[in-house]
This record gives C-alpha cells, structure tokens and sequence, in this order.
C-alpha cells in the first residue's frame, strides 16, 4: 500500500510569524494522523524557523525549489545541500510555475532531481500540460517526454525516493480542476511510464499526487481515485481549516 502524501506548497506567501501561526494551527489539529504524510514547503526566509517548529511532530518540510549545484558561484541559488542543513527533507523539483514563468526545462530538472538525490532528500517531481497542449491531444507526449527526460538517468533504487506530481498547468491557480476521470486518466498513464523506464515494482510503490486547484470539495473524489496518491496543494495550503479538512479527506 502506497502511503497518501499530503503537501501544501505555499508559493510567495507568509512572513515568518505567519508561517509559524499556520504551522501551530496544523500540528494541533493533524497531531493524530499517523495514516499520511503531511510536508509544508514555506518561503526560504522561514524555512529554518519552521524547521525548529515542526521538529517532533508529523510534519515535514520541503523546500519549493533548489539549484542543481552545491556550492560555486551562482548568485541568488539555494543548493539541496543547505536545504537540508536548513532542516528540509523534501524538495519541490520542476514546478509548472518555475518551468512557465522561470524558463525551467527538463534537463535543468534532471539535474535538479539528481542533486536531490545526491544529499538524501525526497523530491516532488512535478510534471503537467498546458491547456493548448491538451487541446491539440498532446497530453501524453508531454507527460512522457517530461517523465523519460526528467527522470534519465535515475537508478532504481533513487526512484523508490522520488515522489512525482501530476498537475495540469491549466488548473493551478485557476480554480479549474480536472474531473477524477482526466486525473486517473493522467495518473495511470504516468504509472505506466514508470513501469517502462524502471520496472513493475517501482510504478506500484512510487506515489503520484495531483496538484491543480485542490480544495475541501473535491479531494474526496480525487483520493477516491486508484492512481492517485496525495496531493501537492496550493492555495488551499494557507488557510489552516482548508488544509486540515484536505489531510483529512474521505475516500469515496
């Protein structure tokens, strides 16, 4: 049984205190569930102080992005490295928002997984399409060129740690979800991409969360969904009664 993963990631959003307001709010009311994983991915600049608050709780932290290097000259870069020092254990790799608005491209992640990696830290891999991109049917091949390109080079053994997620660009931000059918869909598409590139094994145990608009309403039917894992939250992260309700979703 593939445990659920339950991940807010927090995008350009809380100062420090607000961060450690929502972080109190999520350990008193999630302290019981033993049944998930629960990780937050706050701004840098309140990643250590967050660190120290979850420390002995079942929260765990990651961080929303990272450079692919560990140290050299690269003004402005946070490598896995210091992520970890920082007291991460996961790291968002490849988000839509850094692939669309920052120019990353699937090479760059490919190295950025395997710097992950290198220090023992759990990447959230995401991949998705545009909206004119599943319009034109190209879904498939972007998934597949994002997953065989993302993922080259990446043992079996490193691929049991990664965690990738599914998050069709068009439903980020836009209040737009995908109906459990398109996102099983996608989800048991990329499942089988995993089998191919690694094995049987690896696609049964590697979880596949959905990112795209999740909130209270609709994670039940999603989480009811064979292929789906978890989910990679956005908006609905920053509002603590939102969020617990998420962790606290009810299969269908």
């Amino acid at each position: 049984m593939r445990k659920p993963l339950i991940a807010g990631n927090w995008k350009l959003h809380k100062t420090i205190p607000e961060a450690l307001d929502l972080i109190e709010a999520l350990k008193k009311d999630l302290a019981d569930k033993t049944d998930i994983e629960i990780v937050v991915a706050p701004v840098f600049t309140a990643l250590v102080p967050v660190a120290q608050a979850v420390k002995s709780s079942n929260i765990a932290l990651a961080a929303q992005n990272c450079y692919c290097e560990n140290s050299g000259a690269f003004t402005g870069e946070v490598s896995p490295a210091l992520l970890k020092d920082a007291g991460c254990s996961h790291v968002i790799v490849g988000h839509s928002e850094r692939r669309q608005l920052f120019g990353e491209n699937d090479e760059l992640i490919n190295r950025k997984l395997k710097a992950v990696l290198a220090e023992d830290l759990i990447p959230i891999f995401c991949i998705g399409e545009t909206l004119e991109e599943r319009e034109k049917d190209e879904m498939m091949d972007v998934l597949k060129r994002q997953v065989t390109v993302g993922l080259n080079g990446l043992s079996e053994t490193e691929m049991f740690k990664v965690v990738v997620a599914y998050e069709p660009v068009w439903a980020i931000g836009t209040g737009k979800v995908a109906s459990t059918d398109q996102a099983q869909e996608a989800h048991a598409f990329v499942r089988g991409l995993l089998a191919g590139l690694f094995s049987t094994p690896v696609a049964e145990q590697v979880r596949i969360l959905y990112g795209g608009s999740v909130k209270p309403d609709n994670v039940d039917g999603l989480m009811a969904q064979t292929d789906i894992d978890g989910t990679l939250v956005g908006g609905a992260s920053l509002k603590a009664a939102d969020f617990i309700r998420i962790a606290r979703f009810e299969k269908m």
